[in-house]
């Protein structure tokens, strides 16, 4: 029911533009287009390697890693997994619920989508470059401390 509320919102809010200005929003909607299409062969990609790592791992295999039951370490793993990678959210969110059906915990999830989000390993020399040394990994340091205590924390409130 949500999601049909907000597709109206948005069928509503986008008539209201093109009632309003027809050449602003056909700039904008050519504008989104281009953007989908930059981003279709990333979010291509990533469903491409999570379908795989998910047909090839087993429960069993998830909840080994990354299941409730693997504490500090399983934590440490995920957030160390999401620190390094490079995925956009709007496909991690569905990656993390996809791991959680298959026996991830909620604390580890956490620690994974949590640094996915805040550390960037990956892009850290472009950091670097405009940032500097020291400001760029204080920056990951911190976002990656952050990342644990987030996790943490929703494992307390997953708890209560």
């Amino acid at each position: 029911m949500d999601t049909f509320i907000l597709y109206l919102a948005a069928a509503l809010c986008l008539a209201w533009s093109f009632a309003k200005s027809r050449g602003k929003t056909r700039i904008a909607l050519k504008k989104a287009w281009k953007s989908f299409e930059n981003i279709l062969p990333q979010f291509f990609v990533v469903l491409i390697l999570v379908a795989l790592c998910l047909s090839v791992l087993d429960t069993e295999t998830i909840s080994l890693v990354l299941g409730k039951d693997t504490g500090v370490w399983g934590v440490l793993a995920a957030s160390l997994v999401g620190a390094i990678t490079l995925i956009p959210g709007f496909v991690a969110f569905p990656a993390a619920a996809a791991l959680m059906q298959g026996g991830a915990g909620t604390v580890q999830i956490a620690a994974f989508v949590s640094s996915l989000m805040m550390v960037g390993v990956v892009t850290l020399p472009l950091e670097i470059k405009y940032f500097g040394k020291r400001a760029a990994l204080l920056r990951n340091l911190l976002a990656y401390i952050f990342s644990l205590i987030a996790a943490v924390w929703v494992g307390w409130v997953v708890r209560l």
